[in-house]
């Protein structure tokens, strides 16, 4: 083969990806190049290593570019206080291996930026969770001098897949994790050492049972644990490996491990599977023999692969928010299924897929943000999701946890419009196979409280997009928000619209969750009163700061400007709400009128966040990536993206081999508005787009203007239950 042939062949992935050193036009000269104006000559002997010279150039260009994005990543982000509830904890993409000092005081992760007093280490967590955490197995402290007592932090690194601490008692501390497998390297002075191990250890009462069994200086077991909430119980499998220990004591689940008083450094291997012991030894024993910069690098390197498949060009301090907010959108669902398609399902049994399995969800908070960015960044992946869901309807599907749960998890509604947009979007889903299972769910959906209606509401009109044969059913009952909506949510002169879980509502106020109707925005316009009494009243709401950006049920209420006379007010509040100093009033624990927040909602440190406004799986990190890329579902359930300035000059989505690239020339943070899109050169004329659109890769060219304009106001989008 010439190197011709290997060039295109082989790098023109490779190749490509040089857009992102220089821009499109570097690509499109590069390739040209190569192609024309080296053809002639690239069977000559002279000339090949000039050939290769070039291909190395270009890759090394790429190679530097595509490790950048790590090197963007604040992964201590939200780690302090009641503000995101994350941690910088070294894990891998969508795998349940998360190692991390527990502190005191913790947070739900177990870890404070702030606290200096560190118990030990833990093994796993689900990041940016309520209900006071869940997780924390596991727990390794080292020691000295058979003194076990807690360790002083006087300093500490973090990046994606790695952790380090030095502690005031000369013990230090090296982490890395990839995949399921984590190396953690202990440093200790002279003199007596050890380390204590806790397998009854976990967050917030939360431990069930252990077993292990030894193996010299091998144990191999299963620890289980209750959910997040306490609800379900869940299993991991583990293989721990400590080869220079030199005595075992073991008391219960409490095991004191000597190490040799001459070795000054003394390795811990871990390994977790979700299907069974053997596989947590099968991995263990695959990276045994790594040294620990390898496995640091391979942790480095998957970061890497993951960050890439979003590239953005612009502000310097934008671009590292953007990067450590990706970052918390990749945690989770974890990866549940083995190399040979084993998985367990939440019937507790062993079941077999050529499709990666995943489980660990929290749909409820994260299905209008999370799922859909995953869609977009990772198709392959998403099609491993969504038929995870699925099988939650096969296997023991559970509103918030059964007690067979492969992963550690917390919610799962809306399940049922999830799959709907997976179908919508072309996804192999086989709603036959699970037509009984989806049906009797909808007997446990709530119409007993006013929010809960609402949302009822939704998936029945989910269902009727799912099976079109019933879809009368199923409608006549979407319908019936009208009556509640009317009954609840039209006066807003009562005196409790805007406290906090009024009429037993959860986390959100009246006025907060009437707009909660996505899948009928026509129909809720005119129960607002028609399309002028409908932008004042989304006027009110948002000039008056009663929306609460701390939690999910009026997240999506900003596309509501695309149905109202002022679309261009969406663009507005989307930076608005990303980037500006705002008011807060409203958080998980109060009413109106109690101590407003002033000042950015999202920003690069460890209080990130609102007070009580947790990320939630990747919930509310997720809603700032797509902001910031210009794209935000309106009505999950409906293949429509709307359309904003994004925050950066470019943003290139790899997108299934067909790689789409939005551009925006003039932008600035002054220039909030659209003045036009063009499509591939063609004027869009809307403010939206579709997902089959999307998916054709191409050129999104967005002209941003200072003021406000009627661009696309003519053709909206707006949901509406009588298309059906």
């Amino acid at each position: 083969m010439s190197i011709l042939e290997e060039l295109i062949n082989k790098k023109h992935q490779a190749l490509k990806k040089i857009v992102v050193c220089y821009g499109q036009e570097l690509y499109r000269l590069a390739f040209r190049i190569v192609k024309n104006q080296f053809a002639p000559f690239i069977h000559m002997k002279n000339n090949r290593l000039y050939m290769k010279k070039l291909l190395l150039s270009l890759m090394l260009c790429y190679a530097t570019i595509a490790g950048a994005q790590t090197d963007r990543v604040n992964v201590f982000l939200g780690s302090s206080g009641d503000h995101g509830q994350l941690s910088p904890a070294a894990s891998s993409p969508f795998h349940q291996l998360s190692i991390v000092p527990y502190t005191n005081p913790g947070t739900h992760t177990g870890y404070e930026h702030l606290a200096k007093e560190i118990k030990g280490f833990t093994h796993n967590r689900l990041e940016g969770v309520g209900c006071m955490g869940s997780g924390g197995l596991i727990l390794i402290r080292p020691f000295i001098k058979n003194d076990i007592k807690p360790l002083n932090k006087i300093d500490e690194h973090a990046q994606p897949g790695y952790y380090a601490l030095k502690t005031a008692e000369g013990i230090q501390v090296e982490v890395a994790v990839n995949n399921d497998f984590g190396r953690e390297q202990y440093t200790f002075p002279v003199g007596r050492k050890g380390l204590f191990i806790d397998f009854g250890h976990a967050f917030n009462g939360a431990f069930v049972d252990n077993e292990f069994t030894q193996e010299g200086n091998l144990l191999f077991g299963k620890v289980r644990a209750k959910t997040t909430c306490h609800v379900g119980t869940y299993t991991i499998y583990y293989a721990l490996e400590i080869p220079t220990a030199s005595g075992w004591r073991k008391e219960g689940n409490k095991i004191w491990v000597d190490l040799k008083e001459e070795s000054l450094i003394a390795d811990v291997n871990i390994a977790f599977s979700a299907v069974d012991q053997q596989d947590a030894r099968k991995t263990l024993a695959e990276y045994d023999k790594l040294d620990f910069s390898t496995v640091k690098k391979r942790a480095a390197d998957r970061w890497k692969t993951a960050l890439s498949v979003l590239q953005v060009k612009g502000d310097s301090d934008k671009v590292d928010l953007f990067y450590s907010l990706l970052y918390r959108s990749l945690q989770s669902p974890f990866v549940i299924s083995d190399e040979q398609g084993n998985f367990r399902g939440t019937d507790g049994k062993i079941h077999r897929s050529k499709e990666t399995r995943y489980h660990g969800w929290a749909i409820w908070d994260n299905y209008k943000t999370q799922l859909p960015l995953l869609e977009l960044i990772d198709t392959e992946m998403y099609q491993g999701v969504v038929s995870s869901i699925a099988d939650l309807y096969r296997y023991g599907k559970f509103d918030f946890a059964g007690a067979h749960e492969p992963a550690n998890s917390v919610r799962t509604e809306h399940a049922a419009v999830v799959l709907l947009d997976a179908v919508k979007k072309g996804y192999r889903v086989d709603i036959d196979g699970i037509k009984d299972s989806l049906i009797y769910d909808t007997l446990r959906y709530d119409f007993k409280k006013p929010d809960k209606y609402l949302e009822a509401c939704y998936d029945m009109w989910a269902m009727s997009k799912l099976f079109p044969q019933n879809s009368k059913t199923y409608l006549e009952r979407a319908k019936s928000y009208q009556a509640i909506w009317n009954k609840d949510f039209k006066d807003l002169t009562k005196r409790d619209v805007d406290r906090m879980s009024a009429r037993d509502m959860y986390q959100g106020t009246i006025r907060q969750y009437r707009w909660n109707v996505p899948f009928d925005v026509m129909g809720l316009r005119k129960l607002a009163g028609g399309e002028e009494n409908f932008t004042q009243q989304l006027d009110e709401f948002y000039d008056g700061y009663y929306f609460n950006r701390a939690n999910e049920p009026d997240m999506q209420s900003l596309t509501l400007y695309n149905a109202s006379k002022t679309p261009w007010r969406y663009q507005e509040w989307i930076h608005r709400i990303a980037l500006d100093t705002i008011i807060q009033y409203y958080f998980n624990d109060n009413s109106r009128g109690i101590g407003a927040h002033i000042d950015r909602i999202y920003k690069n440190e460890p209080k990130a966040f609102v007070r009580t406004m947790d990320d939630d799986a990747g919930a509310m990190s997720s809603w700032w990536v797509l902001s910031a890329i210009g794209l935000q579902q309106p009505l999950v359930g409906e293949p429509i993206f709307n359309i904003s300035v994004p925050f950066f000059d470019q943003i290139r989505l790899e997108n299934k081999g067909n790689p789409l690239t939005i551009e925006v020339p003039n932008r600035s943070d002054k220039t909030r508005y659209i003045k036009s899109i063009k499509l591939n050169g063609r004027d869009l004329k809307r403010l939206w787009i579709t997902h089959e659109e999307l998916r054709k890769g191409g050129t999104l060219q967005i002209e941003s203007s200072e003021i406000p304009t009627d661009y696309g106001r003519d053709d909206p989008w707006i949901s509406h239950m009588d298309n059906n």
